[in-house]
């Protein structure tokens, strides 16, 4: 599927896991919202989600996997894994057209309606229309800066931002410790 609208980009580095999105919404061709908050906090803040497609179908992904994290509180690849399998088999939720990048202190995961969950091995993850542009820089200033997660972040959805005209400068970052 490809996204676009938006870039998301998770980032797991010295100790810190770190999620970030643009703040552009489009419509077609056109700028609808500058501003929008595609980076969410679920069970306490332990969880931190950022969506990219369609709006509303992502809201309704989120509102399932919050159900789910309450049914596998302790295990967040399980809750990922369940809302794959009923994403995938769902008539209705089948159709929705939105990826979430699914970060806490262990995890790193990208959740599609293909029924995937996928953990990138090096910890760095991007989606949406800037997805790619985000990560090539991000893997970058992992390897050639002293910044940590929230900076680089910040910095690789700026690069993005100049490059994908779906993505804009208006950035939120959220962060969290990881667990060792």
């Amino acid at each position: 599927m490809k996204s676009r609208s938006t870039t998301i980009l998770a980032v797991r580095h010295a100790g810190v896991v770190a999620i970030g999105g643009d703040g552009q919404v489009t419509l077609g061709e056109s700028i609808m919202k500058a501003d929008s908050c595609k980076i969410h906090r679920l069970m306490d803040d332990k969880v931190i989600t950022g969506f990219a497609g369609a709006s509303a179908d992502a809201f309704a992904l989120i509102e399932r996997f919050e159900a789910k994290l309450k049914d596998y509180p302790a295990n967040v690849p399980r809750a990922a894994t369940e809302l794959a399998k009923e994403w995938r088999t769902d008539r209705v939720l089948r159709r929705l057209e939105a990826l979430l990048a699914v970060v806490d202190a262990r995890h790193t995961l990208l959740v599609t309606g293909n029924g995937d969950v996928i953990q990138p091995t090096d910890g760095i993850l991007g989606i949406g229309s800037g997805g790619n542009y985000a990560v090539a820089a991000a893997r970058a200033l992992v390897a050639h800066s002293k910044l940590g997660a929230a900076e680089i972040v910040r910095t690789a959805l700026s690069i993005a931002a100049d490059i994908d005209v779906y993505t804009n400068t208006n950035i939120v970052v959220e962060e969290l410790t990881c667990e060792t």
